[in-house]
């Protein structure tokens, strides 16, 4: 296919993944399809829009949403639209502008198209990239959204001390592993989830405990089904693990990922210190996958059209437990805040930041699906083109 590497080209050939219809059930492949259309790298006249190469694109579990008609309350997410190139956060390179505070080249991250190139009408909503010492991709998983997600969730909401113990749900995923290591650096003692033994390679929770966690026990009584301690301490907990250890430990802070490996939400509530806190980023997402146990994103959205029962929620009250849920867009103005904790992390070699990285728009589909069932190891990434 045909590449632009600079403005001067009229028209190229742009290669787009596509939305066939709105998803209700199990998102597949074939929900989606690969085509190609033409494309004038210009800007319309008078237009304040910038027209953008894409470089890397991030499938993340909200996406899954966005495919379903039906949204959530308060204009949260919009339905994607059927026909049309999906769209989310990712990297790109500007080409042609009419915007004043932008210029040819920049390297930008935020809301782009699922193409090779794409017009962006609103560019007020993309943030420049000035750092670029570091790689490209990690701005759209540790410098983009699932970042700044980590950090409001963890720094701003759960408000964490030294010493403090501190559960995660999705431990290897693009938001949880970061909490993981923003624990450890605040002096905290962690133990975190997973899906599946291979995903704990690369997490930096080495004196703590890692767990593979099949699902929940039948009848519930405060226990999880674990499949095996993959990590660090904790061996006494067992293969089924009465969460009440975690009481006795002292377990105060916990940190929502996104759904892909967590679970047992409702024991650990059940099993919590006095005074436990909560924070759920993207909450009826995470709401329904950790509280409901479903055994993947899918089943956890049909859930969320069914009434929610649950049976412990009066141990909120009992063990002074607050949860609380934010919309990460919410706080984007904190971004350069985010920006001067992290930098110097990622520069000193003190944040490890696993991805899994899938080559060309062809293979887009395959990895947006794999992330709904777990498949992928670290923060998922579609890489479009090279700069």
């Amino acid at each position: 296919m045909a590449m632009a590497m600079a403005s001067g080209l009229e028209e190229v050939r742009n290669k787009q993944v596509v939305l066939k219809n709105y998803v209700s059930e199990k998102a597949e492949e074939s929900d989606m399809h690969v085509t190609v259309s033409t494309l004038k790298l210009k800007v319309p006249q008078d237009s304040k829009a910038v027209v953008v190469k894409n470089l890397y694109l991030s499938c993340d579990a909200y996406l899954r949403i966005r495919m379903d008609r039906t949204q959530p309350p308060n204009g949260v997410f919009t339905s994607l639209t059927p026909g049309s190139p999906l769209n989310g956060f990712g990297v790109a390179k500007i080409l042609e502008l009419g915007h004043p505070e932008f210029k040819e080249g920049d390297l930008v991250w935020g809301t782009t198209g699922w193409e090779d190139y794409s017009i962006i009408t609103e560019p007020e909503q993309l943030f420049k990239i000035h750092h670029t010492d570091v790689p490209l991709s990690y701005y759209t998983g540790l410098l983009g959204m699932p970042g700044i997600t980590a950090f409001v969730g963890f720094h701003e909401i759960c408000s964490p001390k030294k010493g403090d113990y501190v559960f995660i749900s999705a431990a290897a995923g693009a938001v949880g592993q970061l909490v993981g290591q923003f624990a450890k650096q605040m002096g905290c003692y962690v133990v975190g989830s997973v899906g599946s033994k291979e995903k704990v390679a690369g997490l930096a929770l080495e004196d703590d405990g890692i767990f593979r966690v099949d699902g929940a026990a039948p009848g519930g009584g405060g226990e999880a089904v674990v499949g095996e301690e993959v990590g660090g301490r904790g061996a006494d907990l067992g293969e089924v693990v009465d969460l009440g250890v975690l009481r006795e430990g002292g377990f105060k802070g916990f940190e929502g990922g996104d759904g892909g490996g967590g679970g047992g939400f409702g024991e650990v509530v059940a099993g919590v210190v006095d005074g436990g806190r909560s924070t759920k980023e993207q909450a009826w997402i995470d709401e329904a996958f950790n509280y409901r146990e479903e055994p993947d994103l899918e089943a956890a959205l049909k859930s969320l059209k069914q009434p929610q029962d649950f049976s412990n929620l009066v141990s909120i009250i009992y063990n002074r437990i607050r949860i609380e849920g934010f919309v990460v867009f919410d706080y984007f103005h904190l971004y350069p805040k985010f920006l001067d904790m992290v930098i110097p992390y990622i520069r000193e070699g003190k944040i490890v930041y696993l991805e899994d990285i899938a080559e060309g728009l062809e293979s887009a589909p395959a990895a947006l699906v794999g992330l709904f069932s777990g498949r992928n190891v670290g923060n998922q990434v579609v890489l479009v083109a090279y700069e």
